[in-house]
């Protein structure tokens, strides 16, 4: 069924995001792609079933078909029985992150690559699913800056200096958190789309302008457009053969298969960052805000796999755990019970505890407070973990030595 977009005027505040992140693909007739309300923060656009309209003629891998008018390349596919999958290695059409941030439902479309989600049919409108395999793949990445705090997968001894790192984000993502708080790379489909050479070789001046050995990239979910990812990391390795160099991956894990580590691992990638966001399936959907149980329940334990993964085949490789805190959204006895999991895996593994703090559609939220974040340290100190790092309101906590005791104890009084 086609779908179309209303705005609601007494919760739209005109923030803009509707208008800065989102490349609007139907306007002026909206054709039903959604990226608008996902962007939305405040929630102020709801996607509401239409009436078909009349039927139009499109071309798909030489086929002849009629599919109703103003929808996307997507929708249409949908409608003549293609699936839809959130896993690439399962059949049907991989479509991730539905705002055209991230290209991996990309196809050719008129003789133009363009990403399925968010580009409309139209009479005659041709479509090839299956993409050349020489085609260079692209997708949209920004913010490429200096980092003095780094990421999961950074070494907690680096932090301090004045820049840790460069990053740069990618955008689209498979998660739907409600306290997202990259939200703006998340939702984004506006800007110019970067082959893997364009983005490597921004991101090697970007690290010659900081001066830094560490590249690092994050989003977004960087993972979800597999092709470009592993290319991008080969091309960076090229262009910085150096022996300092470093190359650094953070993710949420969810895609994060035993053959992508390993060719991620062939192309150069040195360090990875891996969020768990929890150990109970009802905690990971309240935290993604993800609703189907069966999705939410693969993409958690597909995380926990490759971290076990990395551990037990890649002690070569930088391994850095991410575990949000926000009594709101876990609690401390599952953060603690999360920790002895890790500990089970390797308990010098570094895991840095993130305060989750109002953002995007959890304004609500009170972030913790800095005795909340020292008690969760020492839950996780007590379960046998030797490096723990909290994030906290006036600076980080642990591991031994980088914050003492004296100074959290004359913090706290």
């Amino acid at each position: 069924m086609p779908y179309i977009a209303e705005w609601d005027q007494q919760k739209c505040l005109e923030c803009g995001a509707c208008e800065e992140l989102v490349a609007c693909p139907g306007a002026p007739e909206c054709i039903g792609c959604g990226s608008c309300a996902l962007a939305c923060p405040n929630q102020a656009i709801q996607m509401v079933e239409r009436e078909r309209g009349k039927e139009i003629a499109v071309e798909v891998d030489g086929k002849g078909f009629y599919v109703p008018e103003q929808i996307t390349v997507k929708q249409a596919l949908i409608e003549l029985g293609y699936k839809l999958t959130k896993f690439p290695d399962e059949q049907g059409l991989f479509v991730p992150c539905e705002v055209g941030g991230c290209w991996s439902c990309a196809m050719e479309i008129d003789g133009e690559v363009k990403p399925s989600c968010i580009t409309p049919v139209k009479e005659g409108t041709s479509i090839k699913t299956e993409l050349l395999k020489d085609y260079l793949p692209k997708r949209l990445v920004h913010g490429f800056m200096g980092h003095q705090v780094g990421g999961v997968g950074t070494p907690w001894y680096l932090k301090g200096r004045a820049f840790i790192e460069v990053a740069c984000f990618a955008a689209g993502c498979n998660f739907r958190c409600p306290q997202c708080q990259n939200w703006t790379t998340t939702y984004r489909s506006k800007g110019h789309p970067l082959t893997p050479e364009e983005a490597a070789q921004i991101m090697t001046r970007t690290r010659r302008r900081f001066d830094v050995h560490r590249m690092a990239i994050s989003g977004g979910e960087c993972t979800l457009n597999r092709r470009w990812l592993v290319q991008y990391i080969k091309e960076l390795k090229g262009l910085n053969p150096d022996r300092d160099a470093r190359f650094h991956v953070d993710t949420n894990g969810s895609l994060l298969s035993g053959d992508y580590i390993g060719e991620l691992v062939e192309a150069g990638m040195t360090d990875i960052g891996i969020d768990l966001k929890s150990l109970e399936t009802e905690t990971f959907m309240r935290i993604t805000g993800l609703t189907e149980r069966g999705l939410a329940e693969r993409y958690k334990q597909t995380a926990w796999q490759a971290v076990e993964y990395i551990s037990n085949n890649y002690p070569q490789v930088f391994l850095g755990i991410g575990i949000p805190f926000n009594k709101e959204l876990i609690s401390i006895e599952e953060v603690q019970r999360l920790g002895e999991k890790i500990c089970h895996i390797d308990p010098s593994m570094q895991v840095c505890v993130l305060d989750y703090r109002p953002e995007f559609r959890r304004k609500h939220l009170t972030r913790p407070s800095y005795e909340e974040m020292l008690q969760v340290h020492r839950a996780l100190r007590d379960v046998g973990l030797k490096t723990v790092i909290c994030q906290a309101p006036r600076g980080h906590i642990g591991p031994e030595g980088f914050l003492s005791q004296e100074d959290q104890t004359s913090i706290i009084e």
